[in-house]
């Protein structure tokens, strides 16, 4: 169904059939890119409900000047930003230095290289890599999981973040020399 065909429907007065679709359409993806800011199922599900609760109340205002993906899509980066700047700002206030929310970010991967010296362990390859995303500041940290894993176009990005194509060009670059860094050794 295209955004015109479901907004149509929407406004025809079947918001909740409207509504289903655009969740069954976009839920997984909204999912995934949340998640990867994130890194938590529970907290990723929250932001995501959030986010179509926003997308809820909204449609009805929705002017169509972008695709309806790239609104949602925008909801969704804006509703997991304000979750990690409370948390950020709830952990800051923290006088105990510690938290037990975040033992899964606590994992270190072993830097041993199984068999010969060629063989690399790619599980272990795959947690260092998240470990150098997670490292990342915030914004770059978005615009690397946009950019290289849902694969999405400077321009489209633009729109989603409200950034200029060549700020977010330059945000990748350093965050993939970063990543680069920390996946070489120069933690």
């Amino acid at each position: 169904m295209t955004d015109r065909e479901l907004l149509d429907l929407f406004h025809s007065g079947a918001r909740e059939q409207a509504f289903t679709v655009l969740i069954e359409t976009y839920q997984q993806k909204v999912y995934y890119h949340v998640r990867r800011m994130l890194q938590s199922h529970e907290d990723a599900n929250d932001v995501m409900q959030n986010t179509f609760v926003k997308v809820w109340k909204s449609l009805e205002n929705f002017r169509a000047d972008s695709q309806l993906f790239t609104w949602v899509y925008r909801i969704a980066t804006n509703e997991a930003i304000t979750f990690l700047n409370y948390r950020n700002k709830k952990a800051t206030i923290s006088f105990d230095g510690t938290d037990s929310d975040d033992d899964d970010n606590n994992y270190s991967p072993s830097n041993h290289i199984k068999g010969d010296s060629h063989q690399i362990d790619p599980d272990d390859l795959l947690a260092r890599l998240q470990l150098a995303i997670d490292s990342l500041p915030d914004k770059q940290k978005l615009v690397f999981n946009l950019r290289y894993y849902d694969e999405m176009p400077y321009e489209q990005m633009s729109e989603v973040l409200g950034t200029s194509e060549g700020a977010l060009k330059a945000s990748y670059h350093h965050a993939a020399q970063k990543i680069e860094k920390f996946l070489l050794g120069g933690d």
